[in-house]
């Protein structure tokens, strides 16, 4: 199946020069959608995962059903302020300035093995502070998955020894 075929870009969004690959062409798509959830089974079914850390908001989408289908735990990546119970913070930088992500600090045991899932890998700002939020709470990084790289943009070199899977490049 042609997964490239249900992904829309969308010129000048969010900003003006930016081509956003939209996703719920592919989501609204079940034959689609369940591909992609089958790929990420089939590749990480053999992992020994706990859990599936997925990051606000898309990720979720992709993270929920991941994580059922492998029968691990799901855990939410969040802006600050939107988690309910006592979270651990991680900064990062933006483009222009910089922003924080929270993870619930029981949100999973030590040595828990996680896979981080996100729907796209850009600029990679976001992945490398899931990863050290998923450190900081005791966590160990077995893969970060995408449903799209956008390789150009060189997002996994920020990533360094945390290795990345994803089903489109482009």
């Amino acid at each position: 199946m042609d997964l490239r075929s249900y992904v829309r870009d969308v010129p000048d969004f969010p900003k003006k020069g930016i081509v956003f690959k939209d996703i719920t062409p592919l989501l609204k798509a079940p034959a689609a959608f369940s591909a992609v959830i089958q790929n990420f089974a089939d590749r990480y079914r053999s992992y020994g995962l706990d859990a599936v850390v997925a990051i606000e908001s898309r990720g979720f989408i992709l993270g929920g059903a991941l994580a059922k289908e492998l029968k691990v735990a799901f855990v939410p990546v969040r802006k600050p302020g939107k988690l309910p119970w006592k979270a651990i913070q991680q900064s990062y930088d933006l483009e222009y300035g910089s922003d924080k992500l929270e993870i619930h600090e029981d949100a999973f045991a030590s040595k828990a093995k996680v896979l981080i899932l996100d729907d796209v890998l850009a600029t990679g700002g976001t992945a490398a502070a899931t990863v050290q939020l998923v450190e900081k709470a005791g966590g160990e990084v077995a893969e970060a998955a995408f449903l799209i790289d956008l390789t150009f943009l060189k997002g996994s070199e920020k990533l360094k020894k945390t290795p990345v899977y994803s089903i489109i490049q482009y």
